[in-house]
């Protein structure tokens, strides 16, 4: 599912440690959002920053699935509902996505997706003190997953949207072999129509795990999780929030 093109937004002074970083503010309501490029790290870190009015410190950077883009419907959702409640949220556009508008990413493209996650915590940090935690639809969340795997300690936690457990029709190919790796606490949302993988097939993968885990089923919704197109679930995005926070106190 594509997302929509970004908006045009107006700039304004703000700025971080390097002198090429940019942020453009638009409308402030209910949290400011900017356009953000930080482009003294390569791959580049570009999107859109919410930046709450009542901060509580922590981030959250949210990254798209394969064929999308930061402009996704279920990650702006998202996105508004975690900067409600006073996190800082990035959406970012991948690596391969900056240099291509569309299609999917190559077979080349994962290993530099996930450095550009690195490059997105590494400016985070520079605008937060807490904790930052990595979400992703899809893709997106894969890369984030396979991250943390392989440092455990860049994150303080993940929530994977759609995780991609294999391809449509495919169930032999599994996309678990990083998953004994992972010491991250996860937090995962699947649809119970998701044919990237059933929720019976992701609770035997999250058996895998050693981080502690927890599963949110979405009734009725498939890989998109009721984000595709015009329609939208309005109620998922502040469940999601709730049960993530939930899962946070607990981890």
């Amino acid at each position: 599912m594509w997302g929509q093109p970004p908006l045009a937004v107006q700039p304004s002074k703000a700025r971080l440690f390097c002198p090429r970083y940019r942020m453009l503010r638009s409308n402030p309501v209910p949290a400011s959002i900017s356009s953000f490029t930080e482009d003294c790290l390569v791959p580049h870190v570009r999107g859109v920053l919410h930046t709450p009015q009542t901060p509580n410190h922590d981030a959250l950077i949210l990254t798209h699935g394969a064929g999308s883009n930061a402009q996704a419907p279920l990650l702006v959702a998202l996105a508004e509902a975690f900067s409600s409640a006073g996190f800082t949220v990035l959406r970012c556009d991948l690596p391969y996505r900056q240099t291509r508008l569309y299609g999917p990413p190559g077979p080349g493209d994962a290993a530099r997706d996930r450095y550009g996650l690195k490059n997105a915590i590494a400016a985070m940090r520079k605008l937060i003190s807490g904790r930052i935690f990595l979400a992703g639809h899809s893709y997106g969340g894969r890369q984030s997953s396979m991250l943390c795997a392989e440092e455990p300690d860049v994150a303080a936690g993940l929530l994977l949207l759609s995780y991609p457990l294999h391809p449509p029709r495919k169930p032999e190919q599994l996309r678990t072999q990083h998953l004994t790796s992972l010491r991250t606490p996860t937090l995962f949302v699947h649809g119970t129509r998701d044919p990237f993988g059933s929720v019976a097939e992701l609770e035997q993968a999250l058996k895998m795990v050693p981080a502690k885990t927890e599963l949110f089923a979405v009734e009725g919704a498939g890989h998109d999780l009721g984000f595709k197109g015009k329609g939208k679930r309005q109620e998922l995005p502040q469940e999601i929030l709730a049960k993530f926070r939930k899962f946070c106190v607990r981890s």
